[in-house]
Formats: structure tokens, C-alpha cells, sequence
């Protein structure tokens, strides 16, 4: 076939499901030739098993000045053509290096994010949450969810892992957002980057920091520290609040599922990976992969210097793997063969904190508000859809 450009249109009044032609795709070509921006033609993965073996086969380099990206990661100013110059990885950002470089770093941090170590984070965990439900219930029938619980759950919790200053939480906030929203203009999201940089570097820098910058700083330069920081700070709070918030308007909008929840709330554990299945936060071309060599995936040959690109809610959804895969269902027992964490040698390193958070988080809310309700129709829903995190941008609620 020829090749595609990728699909990012959902199918109208549809919150959940991927785009319809990522579905048909996967069932007729799941490993399928892609066109990207800057004229490169590689591959989009959209089947399970092909996805699981490009994440977990260390022939696909994950460096980024090896890679082709799908979408225009920012706007360009002024209306100059898109920049397609390939950077290198930075010091200590991990994600976006290979073997050995990557051990070294994953292995460093992986201590701090052992079970019993996240196990001993509950009790904070459930306060967090509390407070968070006080602040919520203040506010009053008609708050938004996002901006008075998800997003300060999910920022709370990660400042203090890392020992970042909570109070700080605006300026932070905002520039992440910026960062990750791809809408922002090429200009904007550097500045947002180096601001954040630079705050962090203060801190990492700074009397006595705490938390896991305080932890590591005798084991790092202060340049890997920073931008390790900076990593986690992001992929710590951001995407956990947006499977807080999607999570949230997945049950309210299936009302059974919600009400099997209420009534077993044992299930929250598995709930929370069959909603980060259906409702897959990462989204939009991502992640991608470059072929170190000739590598054949599902009887199609990636010749070396290929880009995959693989789309993770297509792979979601394959059937082959999940009975009804468009069918929200809290017990699945499949629901954690999801790759919504990823898989192999860059499978998240906070999955278990994220899904302790949510999980914890889910269980209170609908605890705490019987009634809880959407403010307005889930049509009307603000999503976030052009970015390299799905979520919600708002969700008005009453109780």
C-alpha cells in the first residue's frame, strides 16, 4: 500500500475511541508505510504484538537525533517552515538514550522506585487526596475537577518524591504545559523548556535540596541531575493527572462501570488499568523508534534508519488481545497487557506510582461524592487532544 499520513481525526462525539482508520489499519496492515513531515517514509504499528516487539527489541534505538516524528512537534513562528533538525539526547535524559548509557541511568533510579519504597508513599498518598477532596468540595457544585483535584493530587505527590516546592506550582505548571501542548509556537516552548531548566537547575544547585534531587545529587553531575529533574517532574505529574481526569470521565459517562466500582471497590486496581487501556493517555505519534539494522516486524521488513512510528491506543484495542476491545469493562482480565506504561527497556519507570495515585484517588473521589455528576454534556467536555498526553483540559462537575 501506499503510504499514510498519520490519522489523528476521532470519529465525531467520540471521547474514547482512537481514530476510526487507525482500527480498520490494524486489521488490514498493523504494521503499515507511513509518511512523515519531513518526507521520510518509514512504518506505523498499530497491532499489539508488533508494538510489543518494536518496544522491547533494543535494534530499535530510541535517540533522537536517529528519529522522524509523525506531527509537527510546535507551531513554527512567524510561518517559517517546520524544523525537522534531529537533536541529541541531553545529559541524564534517560528516555531517549540506548544500551549501556540507558542502564546506567534506569538502574541509578530505580531504587528510589522499588514496591516497598512506593509502598511506604500510601499514607501521604491518601493524605494528598484528602485535602485535595476538602478543596474540591469548597468549591461547590460546578468546579472543575482538573484544576481543584487531578492536576493537584498527581503535583503534589510528585514534588514530594522529588522534593520540589509545591508553592512553585504555577509557574511550573504553566511552562509544562506549554512544553507538551504542540500547539505552542516553536518559540514559546523553548523558553517554557529553559525556564524550567533553570528553576530546577536552582534547585538541584541550591542548600540542602530534598526529596530524590537531595538523593542523587552526590551521584550525579549537576547538569544530569537537572535535566533528570526536569524529566520527572513532567512525566510524573502531567500525564498521571490526565489519567486521573480521563479516568474520571470514562466512569461518569458508563454509569454500570461505575456503579460495579461503588460497589467493589477492590476493583480499583484493575479499573485502573483497563481505563489507561481504553482511555490511552500517551497519543499522537508516539513513541517512536529507529531501526539499528534490517529487522523484520509481523512479515514486514524495517530497513535500517527506518522510523516506526507506533500508535499505542490502536494497540489498545486489538482484539486479538482484548475480548471487546471497545467495551469499557473493569474487570477485564487482560486489562494489564495494556501498553499504555509502554513496555521493555523504556517501560515508565513511575507506573507503579501513577497507578497507586489514581487508583487511591478514584476510590475517594466516588467515596466522598455520591452523586458525583457531569457539570455538562460529555460532548461539551474540553479535551486535549492535540498534544503528546491526552486529556482534559476541564471537567466541571457536581455533586
Amino acid at each position: 500500500m501506499d503510504p499514510i499520513e498519520l490519522p489523528t481525526k476521532r470519529a465525531p462525539g467520540s471521547l474514547f475511541d482512537p481514530p476510526p482508520e487507525l482500527g480498520a489499519l490494524r486489521e488490514r496492515c498493523p504494521v503499515a508505510p507511513l509518511a512523515y513531515p519531513d518526507g521520510h517514509v518509514g512504518w506505523l504499528v498499530t497491532g499489539h504484538a508488533a508494538a510489543r516487539q518494536v518496544l522491547s527489541d533494543p535494534r530499535f534505538s530510541n535517540r533522537p537525533e536517529l528519529r522522524h516524528v509523525p506531527v509537527a512537534e510546535y507551531r513554527p513562528d512567524d510561518g517559517a517552515e517546520p524544523d525537522h533538525t534531529p537533536e541529541e539526547a541531553l545529559p541524564g535524559w534517560f528516555v531517549n538514550m540506548d544500551r549501556p548509557e540507558h542502564t546506567c541511568y534506569r538502574r541509578l533510579l530505580s531504587r528510589h522506585f522499588t514496591a516497598h519504597r512506593l509502598a511506604a508513599l500510601n499514607p501521604a498518598i491518601e493524605e494528598v487526596v484528602a485535602a485535595q477532596l476538602k478543596v474540591l468540595a469548597a468549591a461547590g457544585p460546578g468546579a472543575d475537577l482538573m484544576a481543584g483535584f487531578a492536576i493537584p493530587v498527581a503535583t503534589i505527590v510528585t514534588c514530594d518524591l522529588l522534593g520540589v516546592p509545591y508553592d512553585d506550582h504555577p509557574a511550573f505548571q504553566r511552562d509544562t504545559q506549554t512544553v507538551v501542548d504542540l500547539d505552542s509556537p516553536k518559540e514559546e516552548a523553548g523558553r517554557a523548556f529553559a525556564a524550567l531548566s533553570g528553576y530546577l537547575h536552582g534547585l538541584v544547585t541550591g542548600d540542602r535540596p530534598g526529596g530524590l534531587i537531595g538523593e542523587l545529587r552526590a551521584e550525579l553531575t549537576a547538569e544530569e541531575l537537572t535535566n533528570i529533574a526536569l524529566l520527572l517532574l513532567v512525566a510524573g505529574h502531567e500525564p498521571t493527572a490526565n489519567m486521573l481526569g480521563l479516568g474520571v470521565l470514562a466512569l461518569l459517562t458508563h454509569p454500570a462501570q461505575l456503579a460495579a466500582l461503588r460497589a467493589d471497590p477492590s476493583l480499583a486496581g484493575n479499573a485502573t488499568d483497563e481505563l489507561m487501556r481504553y482511555a490511552t493517555v500517551p497519543h499522537q505519534g508516539a513513541p517512536n523508534r529507529t531501526a539499528l539494522e534490517d529487522v523484520e516486524v509481523e512479515g514486514v521488513l524495517v530497513r535500517a534508519g527506518q522510523a516506526v512510528t507506533l500508535s499505542l491506543p490502536a494497540a489498545n484495542r486489538d482484539p486479538r488481545v482484548f475480548a471487546d476491545p471497545d467495551t469499557l469493562r473493569l474487570d477485564r482480565a487482560e486489562a494489564r497487557q495494556h501498553l499504555g506504561f509502554g513496555h521493555g527497556l523504556h517501560l515508565c519507570i513511575g507506573q507503579q506510582l501513577a497507578r497507586v495515585v489514581v487508583r487511591i484517588a478514584l476510590v475517594r473521589l466516588f467515596e466522598a461524592f455520591p452523586g458525583l455528576a457531569l457539570a455538562v454534556p460529555a460532548a461539551e467536555v474540553p479535551l486535549r487532544d492535540h498534544s503528546t498526553n491526552r486529556g482534559v483540559r476541564e471537567l466541571r462537575v457536581t455533586f
